[in-house]
């Protein structure tokens, strides 16, 4: 009964999490508000951030509170084995590109477009798990990946809608820019998580500290890129220049999303993160619609958008899908 609660209540937050994100970065992203808006790269460093001192306060809990401990198996983990602390770098690099890659997505999408062909992921993390771990997908998957890339085409459609045109927000940015950031962004996850996952399986280290090692990377990448990029705006206003209650709501669900997905992954199944993974692309479809107002749905959407949700259940069919690992 524990077990089941537990199973329903990961799927929930998961749900509220992943819709909560889409819509509440978008927001940010399109807020008219004084002064500069903030940049995407610090937020990505400040979610670098919280997602270490989340896993130090996990790792802790593990080994009953003991700081002693805690330091022990930092040092033995993290310093005495930098061989193994370096083959994080490679994941690391491409979730920090990704991070950054899903802001420049929403910056251009809306959000139920942006929910939809995310779903690609799903086809490049099989596709990797067939070459970098000689998977094997049964025909119900395989069948799933047809009708997926079926669906985010119609999804992509051109619309002809005389209304679209006239929009003239400052949002608005250009569709293309944002789903060529959205595949590059689906590529470097689904390469990342299974190389992640080959990671975790040949290795007996917690979950949480390879979260360490991948975050302390990530850190490293995030800064760099900030400066590379932002370095100019970052001396001129500050690093947190333009941010609110909105901007931490945003780095805060980032950075808490791998545990939401860990947890998901331990406590129910493929079927029922597929439905989670439904119920959230629907969600973010309705509050675009009516309460962004940036989102026109069409006939050729609405189908797209079924045949995605089929495909992510058809996926989830038959034996266990290619898992992306968690990466708090």
């Amino acid at each position: 009964m524990a077990s089941s609660r537990l199973k329903y209540l990961s799927l929930g937050v998961l749900v509220f999490q992943t819709t909560s994100l889409v819509l509440t970065m978008r927001y940010s992203r399109t807020l008219q508000a004084e002064g500069p808006r903030y940049l995407a790269s610090s937020a990505v460093v400040v979610a670098e951030v919280m997602k270490i001192l989340t896993c130090v306060l996990l790792v802790f809990k593990e080994h009953g509170y003991n700081m002693r401990a805690l330091n022990s198996i930092l040092r033995q983990e993290i310093v005495h084995k930098p061989i193994e602390t370096l083959k994080l770098a490679i994941p690391s690099g491409i979730y920090t590109l990704q991070n950054n890659l899903l802001y420049v997505a929403l910056s251009n999408l809306d959000a139920a477009t942006y929910q939809v062909t995310y779903q690609l992921k799903i086809l490049t993390t099989a596709l990797f798990s067939v070459s970098m771990l000689g998977r094997r997908l049964g025909v119900y998957q395989w069948l799933s990946l047809l009708i997926l890339m079926a669906g985010v085409a119609l999804v992509q459609w051109p619309s002809e809608s005389p209304s679209a045109p006239e929009k003239d927000t400052p949002s608005a940015g250009s569709q293309f820019v944002g789903v060529a950031a959205v595949l590059v962004a689906c590529c470097s996850s689904g390469f990342a998580g299974v190389y992640f996952e080959k990671i975790l399986k040949e290795s007996k280290q917690s979950v949480w500290v390879r979260n360490i090692q991948l975050g302390m990377f990530g850190f490293v990448f995030g800064l760099v890129g900030m400066l590379v990029y932002d370095g100019e705006r970052v001396s001129d206003s500050g690093m947190f220049q333009g941010y609110n209650t909105v901007t931490w709501t945003v780095v805060a669900l980032q950075a808490l999303g791998g545990l939401v997905i860990a947890a998901v992954i331990k406590y129910a199944d493929n079927i029922l993160k597929g439905f989670a993974t439904s119920l959230s692309i629907i969600l973010s479809t309705l509050i675009s619609y009516f309460w962004l107002q940036d989102f026109d749905p069409t006939s050729v959407f609405f189908l797209g958008a079924i045949l995605v949700i089929v495909a992510t259940f058809l996926y989830g069919y038959e034996g266990k899908a290619p898992s992306n690992p968690s990466r708090a």
